[in-house]
């Protein structure tokens, strides 16, 4: 497997996983607090700003994983984006590390969270990293394009 086509499986994977977040934004609230409670988080607060950063931040996973998507369609076109999304991941992650450590959240989810997407941009910035060898090497999409 190239870089390019192991880069372009893993964006549509994490891509799918991401926009599974689109179910939580528009879950009933009472779940959402069920699963707080699950957590061992305690009763998720009633009151309208909470609903709305949870909402809010679902979507906003879901269209990220929207992105993911798209760029995994066409990497030599999007190439440095790419590799701007890395970046932005892990700095993403590091800023993660210190919003839940602040926030005061479980352990569990501190361990997780931030390590996790700076895994996630590291792993994509390794593998965008240098440009395919030649054209060839692309996406399905550009592949078939060139068939055409």
């Amino acid at each position: 497997m190239t870089r390019d086509r192991f880069l372009t499986v893993y964006l549509r994977l994490v891509g799918t996983v991401a926009g599974l977040a689109a179910f939580c934004a528009i879950m009933p609230f009472r779940w959402m607090g069920a699963i707080h409670q699950s957590l061992g988080m305690g009763p998720l607060p009633d009151r309208p700003i909470v609903e709305y950063l949870a909402r809010s931040t679902s979507a906003l996973y879901a269209l990220l994983g929207a992105l993911f998507w798209m760029l995994s369609l066409d990497l030599l076109r999007y190439r440095p984006l790419v590799r701007w999304l890395g970046l932005a991941t892990v700095a993403l992650g590091l800023l993660l590390l210190w919003i839940d450590s602040t926030a005061g959240l479980p352990r569990f989810w501190r361990l997780a969270e931030g390590p996790a997407n700076i895994l996630l941009g590291t792993i994509i910035l390794f593998f965008a990293g240098r440009a395919a060898s030649h054209p060839a090497s692309g996406s399905d999409g550009q592949q078939a394009a060139r068939q055409k």
